[in-house]
């Protein structure tokens, strides 16, 4: 079964597959394609009065048969119809989200553990991050903006495993911090699995530039009905981290609007449930955490 960034995306997959099925099986019977009233033989000839409910019903997406079309390998109609076998009839054949989306892609939280490698810097002698611990896990706080770390692509969130092959398990904060300071200046070894507390949402925004939640600072305290939002299932009760893998983390509500506003139409957020964000925040200053945070383009 394909996997899909957003419910939008898959609900013009399923209508697209529906009608080119129907375009196929006309095909085979012999007429070369063309609709049940004569009109058209484009795969996407008797689609547009359902896309233009869809359109209406779903916010003013982009699904004009020109946007649609450039997702559709006409050589593959077989494979993308359900008659290919394998891998390729789970395909999908029309999206609104395009193709290798930049968010998406600096949001991923990939399972499995991965090692990064940082050194400390010259001037202060510090790696630039702060860390929590709780319930045995050490996780990090806070990331120095341009810090060592922030360019090995630590994040916020980010649960430490091993510091130079030494388990972290069931340390206290001091003890992680002791060392990494006691630790070489030139390399550091961290094993890390990716914001373990955290999910990722993709949303689409309608014409008038809304995802459909509203937010007191970052935390989100309301969904709009039968909004992209609601469809994806954002929950209320959770902070926004990050905006398509940027850190959000210590910008005020207006701070955070202008950047939601001014993102793509397809929009990825990175969320966690309230109690999380307080547990890892709780020892940071919010003023700490406005001035410092990182909030460059995540290493990948």
């Amino acid at each position: 079964m394909a996997l899909y960034p957003s419910l939008e995306d898959a609900e013009i997959d399923s209508l697209a597959k529906t009608q080119l099925r129907a375009e196929v099986a006309t095909a085979i019977a012999g007429s070369n394609g063309a609709t049940a009233d004569g009109s058209g033989s484009g795969v996407y000839g008797t689609m547009l009065s359902e896309l233009e409910a869809f359109d209406s019903a779903f916010g003013g997406l982009d699904v004009s048969e020109q946007s649609l079309a450039q997702h559709l390998p006409r050589d593959q109609l077989a494979v993308y119809s359900g008659a290919g076998a394998g891998a390729g009839a789970a395909q999908p054949l029309a999206s609104v989200t395009q193709p290798g989306d930049r968010g998406i892609a600096l949001s991923t939280i990939r399972n499995g553990v991965r090692e990064v490698v940082a050194c400390k810097d010259p001037k202060t002698n510090k790696v630039g991050i702060a860390v929590d611990s709780w319930d045995k896990g050490v996780f990090i706080a806070f990331v120095w903006q341009d810090s060592p770390a922030a360019m090995a692509g630590l994040r916020f969130g980010d649960q430490i495993l091993q510091i130079n092959g030494v388990s972290v398990a069931g340390w206290s904060a001091a003890k992680t911090l002791k060392t990494i300071k006691e630790a070489p200046s030139t390399e550091i070894r961290f094993h890390i699995r990716d914001r373990v507390m955290m999910r990722t949402y993709t949303v689409q925004k309608d014409s008038a530039n809304h995802c459909g939640f509203l937010f007191k600072g970052n935390n989100i305290t309301a969904v709009v009905q039968d909004s992209s939002a609601a469809r994806n299932g954002i929950m209320i009760h959770h902070n926004i981290v990050e905006v398509n893998g940027q850190s959000v983390l210590g910008l005020s509500g207006d701070e955070l609007l202008k950047v939601i506003q001014s993102a793509p139409s397809t929009c990825t957020f990175t969320i966690c449930p309230n109690f999380v964000y307080k547990h890892l925040t709780s020892n940071i200053k919010f003023d700490r955490i406005k001035q410092f945070m990182h909030r460059g383009e995540p290493q990948m």
